[in-house]
């Protein structure tokens, strides 16, 4: 029952969309960034540094860790919604070849 309920759901969208694929010439597909690259910049000190100095840039380093950690659940996240698109389009395309 689940499967016949997807393959009307592909059939449908295979007709929705494939005349209007074949008007049209094949744009490029842009994904927008997550986030916009923060840039920071590290003053330069001299190599003695007193501990709340170090404590600073620890937390910093540890605050650039866990803004790193976001970006990349965001990237994967992204990642995995395109291979769910590829494969929902091949399999469009095995419904249009059999059409």
């Amino acid at each position: 029952m689940q499967m016949r309920k997807i393959t009307l759901l592909l059939f449908v969208l295979h007709l929705a969309f494939v005349p209007h694929l074949r008007a049209q010439s094949p744009a490029p597909i842009v994904v927008q960034a997550a986030s916009p690259a923060t840039v920071t910049s590290i003053p330069s000190s001299p190599v003695t540094q007193d501990s709340g100095s170090l404590q600073a840039t620890l937390k910093m380093l540890q605050e650039m860790k866990a803004t790193n950690a976001e970006t990349l659940k965001k990237q994967e996240a992204a990642l995995q919604q395109l291979d769910e698109m590829q494969k929902a389009a091949e399999q469009l395309k095995i419904f249009g070849k059999r059409g």
